[in-house]
């Protein structure tokens, strides 16, 4: 038997692309996996459009290095997540989103159900 022997596969096995995969860990449908991927990509846009006029507004001129960094990353945990669940009410899909943050918040903070 060589080393480096192909992987034996079910050839009954049906091969789910990324996207069904993704849907089945959601518990969703395909299309509305999409949806909800549409609505990440929204926030992350959103955030990065935000970040400078926000952390310019608590800055000034002088201090944008240092202050700069750790006022981004002390507002951009509730920023963000605020901003998603905006976006998931828009797109309809708010219920998902609100669990999603109930179940990230208790991660964080160490809470079990």
């Amino acid at each position: 038997m060589p080393i480096f022997a192909p992987m034996q596969t079910d050839p009954t096995a049906e091969q789910k692309s990324w996207l069904q995969r993704l849907a089945a860990h959601w518990g969703v449908r395909t299309g509305r996996a999409l949806v909800i991927l549409l609505v990440f990509a929204c926030t992350g846009f959103t955030v990065m459009f935000l970040k400078r006029p926000v952390v310019a507004f608590f800055t000034t001129e002088g201090d944008q290095p240092v202050l700069f960094s750790v006022l981004y990353y002390i507002l951009i945990l509730p920023v963000y997540n605020l901003i998603l669940l905006v976006y998931g009410a828009l797109f309809g899909q708010f219920a998902f989103f609100w669990a999603f943050e109930k179940r990230f918040f208790n991660r964080i903070f160490g809470k079990k159900k």
